[in-house]
Formats: C-alpha cells, sequence, structure tokens
C-alpha cells in the first residue's frame, strides 16, 4: 500500500488547542519515518523539513538577521544544515556549529552539509560569540536523543543555554525526553518556541515539556500516519461529541441526576464546600452536601440551593446509591469509616484527596476498588503526583520521570479512570487511548482548585449519566471534558502571574462551559 502523501498546511500552532491532536511516541515516530523515507526519493522528506523550519523561523522571528543554527549528527542536524541554507539563500546572516563528525554524517545531512556552505554559511565545530545574536536554532538532536548529552552535543547544549535572543527547538528541545517529558539528564535547551515535525511527542505536553519547549508547533509534512501505527495518547480537546446541542426544554432537576459530596472533617470546611458548589455549578440536578464533622453547621449561606445532609445519613445507602458520590475532599482521617460502603454500592465515584490517601494505607480498601470494575461500577481517581506515588508505592519523582507510564500503572492496578494531575494532566482508563491535557498552567497551583476539579467532574459526570455508553468509557469522556475545562478557566481568568483562587475558578468554569455550548 503507497504510502499517503499530502500537500502539507505547513507549520500550525498547536496551542491553544482547537482540535485533538495524536501524539505518537519513539517508536511510532520512528516507524512512520522509515515509511515515508522509502516511499520518497533520497533527501527529499529532509529537505521538506528543511522548508518548514526556514518558515517557521522566519515566521517567529521575522526581524531577526543573524541566526545561529546549533546542528548535531543526525537528522535533526540534517534539517538544520539544510534550512540554514535555505535561511542564508533569503538574505539571513546565517551561522552554523557542527557537533558531531561531518566525515559520519548520514548522506542526507552531509547533503544539507555541502548545500550550507555552498549557500556561503560558515560552519564550523563552535558556537560562535553569543552576543549579537538575534536568534538560535536548536538542530542537535531531536526525536534521536534517548540519553543525557554528552561530548560536543553538551558544548552546543550549554552555549545555547548562554544564548538570550529566542532559542527555537526542531522537533525537540535537546535534553527532553520524547515520550515523558522528563529531563534526560541535568543540561536541557529551554526553547522560546519548538516545530515538532512528522509527528507530534507526548513528551512536549506532560512532565517538563510545556515548560521546556515553549510555544509548540506543528507539521506533518505531508505524511498521514496508518491506522497500524497507533498513537500512544491524543492531546484532548472538546468536539462536537462533547457539544450536546443543548437541553430539552422538558428537563427538570431529576433529568440531571445528584451528587453527593463527601468530606470537610475537622478544620477542613472549605474543601467540602468548594467541591460542593462545583458540582452545583457543572449542573448536578441536586447537590448534598455531606461533611465529616458532626459540629459542621448543615447549611451555605451564599449557596442556600446546597442541600445538606450528616454523615450519619450514609447509613441509609437508598438515597445515595445511583448517584454520583465525590468522596475524599477535606476528608482527613474520617474518611476512611465511610470508603467500604461507598466501595461496594456508589454506581459513580470519584475519589479525590484523603480517600486516595486512605486507599494507599489499606489494602482491603484497594481490592474492593478493583472489585467495582467487575460490577460495572465505574471510578475516577484523581490524584496528585505525591498521592500517586503513594498509591504506587513508589517516590513522586518516579512518577513525574514517566507521567504515562504511572497513570496507566495506577489505572490497570485498580481497574479505574486515573487523572493524574500537574502539567500535561493524564487521564488514562484501561483499554482506552490515554488523554494529555493542553489546557492550565501555574495558575492552578493554589489550594482548593483541585476540590473544584473533583466537585465538578462529579456534577458533570450526574448531568452526563443516561448517555448510551459504557461507564468506562463515559467516566474517561467525563474526566477528559472537565480536566480540559478547568484548564481553560484558569487561562481564561484575568489572572496574570497571579494563581487563581478556587471560588472564583467555579464562576470561569461556567463562562467557558457557556462559550464551548456544553449543555
Amino acid at each position: 500500500m503507497p504510502l499517503p502523501i499530502q500537500r502539507g498546511t505547513g507549520p500550525q500552532q498547536v496551542l491553544p488547542l482547537c482540535r485533538s491532536w495524536e501524539l505518537h511516541d519513539t517508536a511510532s515516530s520512528r516507524a512512520i519515518e522509515a515509511r515515508a523515507l522509502a516511499a520518497e526519493p533520497h533527501g527529499a522528506l529532509m529537505r521538506r523539513a528543511a522548508s518548514s523550519v526556514a518558515r517557521w523561523v522566519t515566521a517567529i522571528a521575522p526581524h531577526a538577521q543573524r541566526i545561529w543554527l546549533a546542528c548535531g549528527p543526525g537528522g535533526n542536524g540534517g534539517d538544520g544544515l539544510h534550512a540554514a541554507a535555505m535561511l542564508a539563500r533569503r538574505g539571513r546572516q546565517v551561522s552554523v556549529s557542527l557537533h558531531g563528525d561531518a566525515g559520519r554524517l548520514p548522506a542526507d545531512a552531509a547533503a544539507g552539509l555541502r548545500a550550507a556552505i555552498d549557500a556561503g554559511v560558515p560552519v564550523t565545530d563552535r558556537a560562535p560569540a553569543i552576543a549579537g545574536l538575534d536568534a538560535a536554532v536548536d538542530a542537535l538532536l531531536g526525536l534521536g536523543g534517548s540519553r543525557p548529552p554528552t561530548g560536543a552535543v553538551l558544548e552546543g547544549v550549554q552555549a545555547l543555554q548562554r544564548v538570550r535572543a529566542p532559542v527555537l527547538a526542531i522537533d525537540l528541545p535537546t535534553g527532553l525526553h520524547a515520550q515523558t517529558g522528563a529531563c534526560l539528564g541535568e543540561q536541557v535547551v529551554r526553547a522560546r518556541a519548538t516545530l515538532s515535525l512528522l509527528t507530534l511527542k507526548p513528551g512536549l505536553f506532560t512532565g517538563l515539556g510545556r515548560e521546556l519547549a515553549g510555544d509548540i508547533w506543528f507539521d506533518d509534512l505531508g505524511v498521514t500516519a496508518k491506522a497500524s501505527e497507533r498513537p500512544a495518547a491524543r492531546l484532548y480537546a472538546p468536539g462536537d461529541a462533547a457539544r450536546r446541542g443543548g437541553v430539552m426544554h422538558g428537563a427538570h432537576k431529576g433529568s440531571f441526576g445528584d451528587t453527593i459530596v463527601i468530606g470537610g472533617a475537622p478544620g477542613m470546611a472549605g474543601a467540602l464546600s468548594l467541591a460542593a458548589q462545583a458540582a452545583l455549578g457543572a449542573g448536578s440536578g441536586r447537590t448534598f452536601a455531606v461533611p465529616l464533622d458532626s459540629s459542621a453547621p448543615l447549611r451555605h449561606e451564599s449557596r442556600p440551593e446546597l442541600l445538606w445532609r450528616p454523615a450519619t445519613a450514609l447509613a441509609e445507602p437508598g438515597w445515595w446509591t445511583a448517584s454520583t458520590v465525590v468522596c475524599g475532599c477535606g476528608g482527613g482521617e474520617a474518611v476512611a469509616m465511610q470508603l467500604p460502603a461507598l466501595l461496594r454500592q456508589a454506581e459513580r465515584l470519584v475519589l479525590d484527596a484523603d480517600a486516595l490517601n486512605a486507599l494507599s494505607r489499606d489494602e482491603h480498601l484497594r481490592e474492593m476498588l478493583q472489585a467495582r470494575a467487575s460490577r460495572e461500577l465505574a471510578t475516577v481517581l484523581t490524584p496528585h503526583p505525591l498521592e500517586a506515588a503513594r498509591l504506587l508505592g513508589c517516590t513522586t519523582a518516579e512518577v513525574q520521570s514517566d507521567r504515562l507510564s504511572a497513570a496507566s500503572q495506577l489505572a490497570g492496578e485498580l481497574q479505574a479512570t486515573v487523572v493524574l494531575k500537574g502539567s500535561g494532566t493524564v487521564i488514562c482508563t484501561p483499554g482506552l487511548l490515554t488523554a494529555i491535557n493542553g489546557t492550565g498552567g501555574p495558575a492552578l497551583a493554589s489550594g482548593g482548585t483541585g476540590d473544584v476539579l473533583a466537585g465538578w467532574l462529579g456534577g458533570r459526570w450526574s448531568r452526563r449519566r443516561a448517555e448510551a455508553l459504557p461507564a468506562p468509557e463515559l467516566a474517561h469522556a467525563v474526566a477528559q471534558e472537565t480536566v480540559w475545562l478547568h484548564g481553560r478557566a484558569a487561562d481564561a481568568a484575568d489572572v496574570g502571574a497571579a494563581t487563581a483562587r478556587a471560588q472564583d475558578l467555579i464562576d470561569h468554569m461556567r463562562q467557558q462551559a457557556a462559550v464551548q455550548a456544553l449543555p
């Protein structure tokens, strides 16, 4: 079957999202690249990539005259060498440092070296004087980086770190792992923008990827992946499936189900309040708040529409088993006593914060959670990296070193949907394609925003509970939508360099839900 070659649209900015994108790991990216190389004349793919790079550099830095390209010993360096020749022909003052043995370059990269020299580009084995540069391009390793940079490549990384002008990376910032978003070693390039070629890589969007890659662009070079070249994940954006076309005129509060929010141990009433208000804002038909502090008042002065029940009411499962239950927000030690009944009987269950900590300490509770899937009872867990590490019995650093694998392992072990929070939140459900979220950022680094996420997820799940999807698929869909909206609301809020206040975030989420036409 011939490789589908299309005329590409050129570099496109990926974020902010207007559509979902497939993310391919190293193996899949290599397979797609090998097919493209085999289907085209020798060197054609690299020249097309270089043309894309040259156009992108002039678009990102239109006034840059003095441009330095740091080129490595492989295909990424070849892209840079060909691009250097093209930029020079466009009148730019281009210099190249080649961080590898010129005599051992692949044939297409060697052709790029000759093209650069023929175009009058000075090529040396050292970085030029940093002062006076208008832009620098990292063409050192790209997808070829699997170990910490060493030798001449490391010297190139260190020189790029000293540049004050914008640094633009081809495919990946050197030193960033393509799949995990972790640093390969202590030295890594920090780019103003990155152009990913042929495929988008998961590591650009999670872990340290967003921080180190800057603005992320993509050019598929006109190559379409085959169905057999399955992506490792997708970068989620709500599509038509999330926009349900409005609410039926005859709908009433019973149409949208109940959400029960359990938490608020002594001294932690705020977490319960935030989660319950978020569930209400997400469209739950009725929202019940159940404080685990027996002395807490059963009312909310500013939200009289919230319904309150004492924790003793949980002994009467008839009123909550068919509801969506959100448990753990400010739950303290008291939440562990409630979990056995919830794990046995709650039809839809969101576990956050102290409920997750209780699971990490009690093997019997974990077994009860695992058994829920066999009874078609769906569960969503919303851990931050430390909570995930406790559940996995490892360190936070180990979780962060490979967030996709950590989320996948946790989802598989506990047979639940896992929302691993952090930069590039990962949403993983056994048997379904993992999603990475592209919205949100430092504005969410504020107390209570996680409670808002859990509460909104529960309220939204209640509202969509009657959709004709298998339970795990609906849980996965609601988790993706909620995480995206949560981050989008924080992005849209006018908070500048400050963090978003959790209470305000609920209103911002309501506004964004209206913009996205989510009923």
